[in-house]
């Protein structure tokens, strides 16, 4: 079996596929060592490691670096956040695939929205229009990626979430998406809703108020990603020790 059907088929199990998002190859080391299944690389966290801000302003070249690298040491599937696909063509977001697809990725998270001065929803129908290109044009290449797909209503945070997330969701079910990711949806009505509207597998983000792993089991949930949040936690806690050394003007903080 495959890395990539093996991935698929974490996806197809009655317990939902816990995907640990990364920022660096030691947190993919960390990660893998402690039993997890699969693991994604999270933009912002990835982004923030770098010195960059989140929204496709770190080089894409740097991403491919890094996959590369993590793909070298893990044994797990591995898939990355590729935003708005650092393109706005079917060639291009295309060829950008095919790069990580080749340093040993087998997924990818593609949004319908994008970053400019303000976050923005694609308009439907364009980003239906250039899902289809790149299933195709992946199709033709022979290029195996399984293709999580991120609509983003509830994550901005619009009056119609639900509703604009079920029209877009049927629309990129029949376009080439192999998953589809609900950031920010955190209601288990509006969950059941978005499972009950799909045959493909749903994946939703940690969040405060998100329910716990049991219920979102029995919700049919299918994937559930960690995002930014440990890579902000052992950011922060790091940050608290470094501090902790120059009060304590000695090294017991970080020896204990």
């Amino acid at each position: 079996m495959t890395s990539f059907e093996t991935f698929a088929n974490l996806h197809r199990n009655p317990k939902p596929l816990l995907l640990g998002n990364i920022w660096d190859v030691n947190s993919a080391k960390l990660l893998q060592a402690s039993g997890y299944e699969a693991i994604g690389v999270s933009s912002q966290a990835v982004a923030n490691s770098f010195g960059y801000e989140d929204g496709e302003n770190m080089p894409f070249e740097l991403l491919q670096q890094l996959a590369k690298r993590v793909a070298q040491v893990v044994r797990i599937p591995f898939t990355v956040d590729l935003e708005g696909g650092y393109s706005r063509t079917v060639a291009g977001i295309s060829e950008n695939i095919k790069k990580l697809h080749d340093v040993g990725v087998v997924g990818i998270n593609l949004e319908d929205s994008l970053v400019g001065q303000t976050r923005r929803l694609q308009a439907p129908d364009d980003f239906q229009h250039l899902l289809l290109g790149i299933a195709e044009n992946l199709r033709r290449s022979n290029v195996k990626v399984f293709l999580n797909i991120r609509t983003d209503g509830f994550l901005l945070g619009l009056p119609t979430a639900l509703a604009e997330t079920l029209k877009r969701i049927n629309a990129y079910e029949n376009s080439g998406a192999d998953g589809i990711f609900v950031p920010c949806i955190i209601q288990a009505t509006d969950i059941a809703a978005v499972v009950q509207a799909t045959l493909l597998p749903v994946n939703v983000m940690c969040m405060p108020g998100l329910p716990d792993f049991a219920e979102l089991t029995v919700l049919g949930v299918k994937r559930i990603s960690l995002g930014s949040f440990l890579f902000s936690k052992v950011s922060g806690y790091a940050s608290q020790l470094a501090q902790q050394v120059i009060a304590d003007q000695n090294f017991s903080s970080i020896l204990a």
